[in-house]
């Protein structure tokens, strides 16, 4: 009796599997491993470079002698995501510089920790690789405002400016059973993962006038480690410590603007009162008619605010 229960047990158990296991291979969008050639038959615009860390997808436009910006991206959209700041500090003479975080786009997936220090690390090994010994007017979107909060404190010599996007402020308190070995990685892969591309639209107040979002963000899912990277820059978010690193930022005396959209659903207007507070001589900028990004939705409220706030600190 007690032996067929056993075998009973272990037949549930072994079906239980089975079934999760179907449903992550019919569930799971990362079929391919992204390498030299994937990349190079995507055929794309940008360069990479080889990092401590990883390979990293950038581009870069404007003078070789102009003053340099460098983009940040938020928690999954790529560098793509810049393209109207991108296009504009170029044509005004900037060197500006943007790329895809690991994880990310077309960057490298390695499995890592995507915490601060590796986000510095990628910053690190790419402007070096492009010469550039200086300051920058560093540019960080949502997850983006963690990286570059993170880079600013910890390498404030390097950082001539802050401009911060709707940048989140404060981590998740509970990770909750996501962050539970295997289970977590499981759940958020079948579950959150899928869904990701879709969700984009979320970020806009008027998602009807950016046409082809969605489908943009698609490719980026096909490759292995792309939800593995996500759920660890999120459980990363859990630990970090924002007050300390805008308080940082504040004792530097590191100019920084803030801009946010007044209707972002994504991370609430009302969150902007919480970085004004840590950093009082912070240059705030609200935007109306806007979503979650503003640099997008309403571009030249936000660039006008941009290049005053860069025409007040040159280098």
């Amino acid at each position: 009796m007690i032996r067929r229960f056993g075998l009973a047990i272990s037949a549930t158990v072994a079906l239980v599997a089975l079934a999760a296991l179907g449903v992550y291979a019919l569930r799971n969008p990362e079929r391919e491993t992204l390498d030299a050639a994937v990349r190079t038959a995507a055929g794309l615009p940008g360069e990479f470079i080889g990092s401590p860390v990883g390979t990293t997808y950038y581009e870069v436009a404007g003078p070789d002698t102009g003053r340099v910006a460098l983009l940040v991206h938020g928690f999954s959209v790529p560098s793509y995501i810049w393209d109207s700041t991108f296009t504009s500090l170029a044509a005004a003479g900037y060197r500006v510089i943007r790329y895809d975080l690991m994880g990310r786009g077309w960057s490298d997936r390695p499995d890592a920790a995507y915490d601060g220090p590796m986000f510095d690390a990628q910053i690190l090994a790419l402007l070096d690789s492009l010469g550039v010994r200086g300051t920058v007017d560093l540019f960080g979107l949502s997850f983006g405002g963690f990286v570059t909060a993170h880079f600013t404190a910890a390498h404030g010599d390097r950082v001539r400016t802050l401009v911060l996007v709707d940048p989140i402020v404060e981590g998740p308190t509970d990770p909750g059973f996501l962050a539970w070995p295997l289970v977590g990685r499981y759940v958020f892969q079948v579950t959150a993962v899928p869904g990701m591309a879709d969700g984009q639209a979320s970020d806009f107040l008027h998602p009807e006038r950016f046409p082809g979002w969605v489908d943009r963000y698609r490719p980026q899912m096909r490759y292995r480690g792309f939800g593995r990277a996500l759920l660890r820059s999120r459980l990363t978010l859990v630990d970090a410590d924002f007050a300390a690193l805008h308080g940082r930022i504040a004792a530097q005396g590191t100019p920084v603007m803030l801009a946010w959209g007044k209707q972002d659903a994504t991370l609430p207007f009302a969150q902007s009162e919480i970085v004004r507070g840590r950093i009082p001589a912070i240059e705030f900028v609200p935007i109306d008619s806007s979503g979650h990004l503003p640099h997008l939705e309403q571009t030249r409220t936000f660039n006008a605010a941009m290049f005053a706030f860069l025409a007040r600190h040159l280098p």
